[in-house]
């Protein structure tokens, strides 16, 4: 009950949100500055409000206050430590965000600043997670079933830091198009959703429940063509999300394959900056990351965004058979 509770709450609060904060987005010109090496029928995007993601960040907060209240009183944080860890990275992008709508420019945040602060962030949860008896330091392997135990401690915060920021900033990669990172990340919060709850952490299972809710709601704004976007602030803490989800329910791995789409965005871009400067301005890929190779062949925003989002479902199905095994009692 307490997860239906989750998700009509933070839809309905996402939804209604949607009605005041776009118009207020557009009266404040906190539009969207298209970068000018971007794809040229992009430039037609610029203007549209940017920083939406507050809609289902706002969203999720309620959801997870009124539906995990239960949790809270018994003194079980588990969703409240990773919405506080989403929102860290949320805030980071919202700063990136006012950067750049107050410069109206697309550049925020240098590289630098921002990994320096996902790091902090990505250490603090992991020792936070480690205090609250959620996280070993051990490594599940899904599928085989199995788990390697005794790993030094530095060894696995690297790791684990490692992870926490290259997810985060992988989804923020995927935030390309019209509704991309929403359609892909719905499945994968489905996914955490269902884990949770057969593994009975119901906490996590009332967050899960409530960023999918608030994304359904937020989608109705996102898709194609767009009323607004999520910006940095709703990218970042959508990957704060993710990873915060699969080092709470200790498996990490998994990462490998639901966010299959945020990988393979990831690798794209990185294997054309390499092989562009490798051969002094050749290209592999007609544009990176992935999804504006796909449009400069003829794929449309609304196909690109069905197609990520059904591929990810399909992972995100073969990745629940894979660790469902794990705690065979509670299935």
């Amino acid at each position: 009950m307490r997860i239906v509770v989750s998700f009509v709450v933070a839809f309905l609060v996402t939804f209604l949100l949607g009605k005041v904060l776009i118009p207020f987005l557009r009266k404040m010109k906190a539009g969207q500055s298209i970068k000018e090496i971007g794809p040229t029928w992009h430039m037609s995007k610029q203007g549209t409000p940017t920083m939406g993601g507050l809609m289902f960040i706002l969203g999720t907060a309620a959801a997870v206050l009124i539906a995990g209240w239960q949790d809270m009183a018994e003194g079980d944080f588990g969703a409240v430590f990773v919405y506080l860890f989403a929102l860290v990275f949320g805030a980071i992008g919202y700063i990136d965000d006012y950067m750049k709508v107050k410069k109206h420019e697309n550049t925020g945040l240098t590289a630098g600043w921002k990994f320096l602060l996902q790091l902090a962030a990505a250490l603090v949860f992991t020792l936070l997670l480690r205090q609250a008896g959620y996280l070993k330091f051990d490594l599940y392997i899904p599928f085989l079933n199995i788990t390697i135990v005794g790993i030094p401690p530095w060894l696995y915060m690297v790791f684990a830091a490692f992870v926490m920021v290259g997810t985060v900033n992988a989804v923020n990669l995927t935030d390309g198009i019209d509704g991309l990172a929403t359609g892909v990340t719905m499945p994968v919060m489905l996914f955490f959703l269902a884990v949770s709850a057969i593994w009975d952490h119901l906490e996590l299972s009332v967050f899960s429940s409530a960023l999918f809710g608030g994304l359904c709601a937020f989608f109705l704004y996102n898709f194609h063509p767009a009323k607004v976007f999520m910006g940095d602030t709703g990218s970042l803490f959508l990957g704060g999300a993710v990873c915060g989800m699969a080092f709470a329910l200790d498996m990490p791995l998994i990462l490998v394959l639901v966010g299959i789409i945020y990988i393979a965005e990831t690798l794209s871009d990185i294997i054309q900056v390499t092989y562009f400067k490798l051969t002094h301005g050749k290209r592999i890929f007609r544009m990176a990351p992935l999804h504006h190779h796909l449009e400069m062949g003829g794929w449309s925003e609304v196909k690109l965004v069905l197609v990520f989002a059904g591929i990810t479902l399909g992972a995100c199905l073969l990745a629940f058979f894979g660790v469902v095994d794990r705690y065979p009692v509670m299935w």
